[in-house]
């Protein structure tokens, strides 16, 4: 965006501010195009803006910051284009804001190029297939529920169930070249929190961090989604190995659906205007393989009492390869991760392991099950042992089960490792 604004001629036409209606500026400017980015100027600064719509000869102009101080008659100039990010090797370490500027207080980064942050996904058919396996060093998703490389994951949860945690911990431990984290809508708080203690020095070393707290504008907490795949699309596009963390698709959907209600569109689903539901593929689309790289991408998905299917869960759910859901009663147990086996699936698990694994994978699944359909018959005592002998198995593996599926935080545990237990596991007990 800096590169945009700095071009900005005085010989390219300048319109005026005709007006300001809710969170939308009502522009007069000949030439612009949906998407693209205009200065409005005046009391001294310049504001960034994109259009959004156009009405009886106006356009619609969605501000990138604060509108205090923008007033009737003020100067709108266009850039020639929409927004761009800067991209580059430069880039990892550092901590930027919802538009790609530095939020750590160090100054650009040298030798970066600038593209759209707005891109078209990849062809589907110039996509690699995702055939390996994808090492997170925690164990519950690398033997039960295996991620490909260049996999779409939703992690879905409830609040304070862990969910910032374990993405630190996948950070730290996964086997990626760069990692690219998007926090979209996060307390100010929240974010610091996550650099220091769930990132830590060494995630920070090989990260990017993109990071729109909840009160910036929403067309800042929308575009900062977008500013963070197109850095790890950069990644990708060099040949290179990329995790991208996105926390969380459902305040982008927030940010979105603020947008959308102010340019006028009706709500559908639950208050959420149809833009939402075409927003979302669209952006989603952007990882997985690629011709070269990849991005392995998890996003997490606030969900509300738990419910999965809500608009935005249910939709998420369908877009992309795989869901984790973590689970609060697990929690209250006190197990972390606190994932709900049974209720999650890697869609392409079964793509990129050997069929010993998968196997092993699913009669440790079935006890699992079988347990949790039986666990207040089994607390309350009342049920007899040599009923059901499938039960029986899992009343005899649940200690082990619950071992190998709690982890610290800090513990990372490798690939080969997680695999040898399970097959011991699924040969005791998984008979």
């Amino acid at each position: 965006m800096r590169a945009r604004l700095a071009a900005t001629s005085t010989l390219r036409p300048v319109g005026r501010v005709v007006g300001v209606t809710g969170l939308l500026v009502r522009v007069r400017l000949p030439g612009l195009k949906i998407g693209d980015l205009v200065v409005v100027r005046g009391r001294g600064r310049e504001l960034p803006a994109e259009i959004l719509s156009f009405n009886e000869g106006e356009a619609m102009a969605l501000p990138l910051g604060e509108l205090q101080g923008v007033g009737p008659g003020d100067a709108v100039e266009a850039t020639g284009g929409g927004l761009e990010v800067g991209v580059g090797p430069a880039l990892v370490g550092r901590v930027l804001d919802g538009l790609g500027r530095p939020l750590d207080g160090l100054p650009v980064p040298k030798g970066l190029r600038y593209v759209p942050v707005d891109r078209e996904p990849p062809s589907a058919l110039r996509r690699r297939p995702v055939s390996e396996p994808f090492t997170t060093g925690v164990r519950a998703i690398d033997g039960l529920l295996t991620i490909g490389l260049g996999q779409r994951v939703g992690l879905f949860s409830g609040s304070g169930v862990g969910k910032s945690t374990l993405l630190g911990a996948i950070a730290r431990g996964a086997l990626a070249d760069v990692i690219v984290v998007g926090l979209i809508g996060e307390r100010g708080r929240e974010v610091s929190e996550f650099l220091e203690r769930s990132l830590g020095a060494e995630g920070r070393r090989r990260a990017v961090v993109v990071a729109a707290t909840s009160d910036a504008p929403p067309v800042e907490r929308l575009r900062a989604a977008h500013v963070a795949t197109a850095i790890a699309e950069s990644f990708r596009d060099e040949g290179r190995s990329v995790l991208l963390l996105v926390d969380s698709v459902t305040r982008i959907a927030r940010a979105q659906r603020e947008i959308g209600l102010a340019a006028g569109e009706p709500p559908a689903r639950r208050g959420f205007p149809p833009s939402v539901f075409a927003m979302l593929p669209r952006l989603l689309e952007r990882t997985g393989q690629g011709e070269a790289g990849a991005i392995t991408a998890l996003y997490t998905v606030l969900v509300e009492g738990g419910d999965l299917d809500e608009p935005i869960a249910d939709e998420v759910r369908g877009i992309l390869d795989g869901h984790i859901v973590l689970e609060r009663g697990i929690a209250q147990r006190g197990r972390y991760p606190a994932i709900d086996v049974v209720g999650s699936v890697s869609r392409v698990a079964e793509q990129v392991v050997p069929a010993e694994h998968t196997r092993a994978a699913r009669g440790l699944r079935a006890l699992l099950a079988a347990y949790e359909e039986k666990r207040d018959l089994i607390s309350l005592g009342a049920y007899e042992a040599g009923s059901d002998r499938r039960l029986d198995q899992a009343i005899a593996a649940m200690p082990d089960l619950e071992h190998f599926l709690a982890q610290e935080p800090s513990e990372w545990t490798t690939f080969e490792t997680t695999v040898a237990r399970l097959h011991e596991l699924a040969r005791r007990y998984a008979r």
